[in-house]
């Protein structure tokens, strides 16, 4: 068995890697004594178990997380990941095309949102006319 503690290093090293090493610790600390057990399941298991499986490498993980984030309408956590995946790799062609799976089996107005959020975070957003 694998001892929490290095699964939570491990997952906060690739948690900063994806995301970058101030966004993790701001999101830590936003968190609070409160929140730190939370962040420790995030760093340990989804992170340094779960993300560091053998099975999909990190630019899928990263794409069904932006499927399951905007089919589930969590924009705030969508836009974490938009900016994971393009850490890890995925195209903006990938995100588009997930989006669109999205918008085909969970419904348009789930992809609407993420679809803006995704332009912005790729640089491709168009500015507001006017």
């Amino acid at each position: 068995m694998v001892d929490v503690g290095e699964l939570n290093e491990r997952g906060l090293r690739l948690r900063k890697a994806m995301f970058g090493e101030a966004a993790v610790e701001q999101r830590m600390q936003a968190a609070g004594e409160f929140g730190g057990p939370l962040q420790t399941i995030i760093n340990a298991y989804i992170y340094g178990d779960v993300w560091s499986r053998s099975g999909l490498s990190h630019d899928m993980r990263s794409l069904v997380m932006l499927g399951i984030t905007a089919a589930s309408n969590r924009a705030q956590e969508f836009r974490v990941h938009v900016k994971g995946a393009i850490a890890n790799g995925c195209t903006a062609e990938q995100i588009q095309d997930v989006l669109l799976l999205v918008a085909m089996y969970c419904g348009v107005p789930a992809a609407i949102e993420a679809n803006r959020i995704a332009a912005e975070e790729l640089g491709l957003a168009q500015p507001p006319k006017g």
